[in-house]
């Protein structure tokens, strides 16, 4: 893939924007009460890292690694856990960061994972991206960023085979520039 075929989305600046909206949000939500940030790797680090730095509590980061993609575009239909551990969270606000919603598989086994294991006091769903079109279970994050078509999205975390996950905006690619 050539990264000059790719067709800005959202920019930078609306990107921190964005994001510093929502870190309002939760400020008001949370009001001051301690936080466990849970970033999903590798594709949220950067929208979490940008996320904290506004949001005024204490909070803990804390990080899981699941995996739903076979090569490079496609999902598979299966979240695999890579890495999921993490500390006790009975009584503690949760709130999960997650880069993109699209079939909602990811965030349905997150959600049951933890409803599943532990007894927060809540738990909060947010991510980067919203990708309604996409999605075939029922669940919708409590914050997001910006609704986005049916589109491979690229930039900001989000990857092609591993690459231009450093680009500092988010782009897409059409469908015949990724074969």
């Amino acid at each position: 893939m050539n990264i000059n075929n790719l067709k800005i989305l959202f920019t930078e600046e609306q990107l921190q924007e964005r994001i510093k909206k929502l870190a309002e949000e939760m400020n008001k939500f949370y009001n001051g009460e301690e936080v466990y940030a849970v970033c999903v790797l590798k594709g949220a680090v950067m929208f979490a890292t940008d996320l904290v730095k506004h949001l005024d509590m204490p909070l803990k980061m804390e990080f899981i690694r699941l995996s739903s993609y076979n090569g490079n575009t496609s999902t598979s239909g299966k979240v695999n856990a890579v890495d999921i551990s993490l500390p006790d969270l009975n009584g503690k606000n949760v709130l999960i960061i997650e880069d993109i919603v699209d079939t909602g598989l990811t965030a349905k086994f997150l959600l049951d994972f933890m409803n599943c294991n532990f007894h927060t006091k809540s738990t909060k769903f947010c991510s980067l991206l919203d990708k309604k079109i996409a999605r075939v279970t029922e669940v919708e994050p409590d914050y997001y960023g910006f609704e986005v078509d049916d589109k491979f999205l690229i930039g900001y975390g989000l990857d092609y085979d591993g690459y231009y996950r450093n680009l500092r905006y988010i782009g897409y690619a059409e469908k015949s520039a990724l074969e």
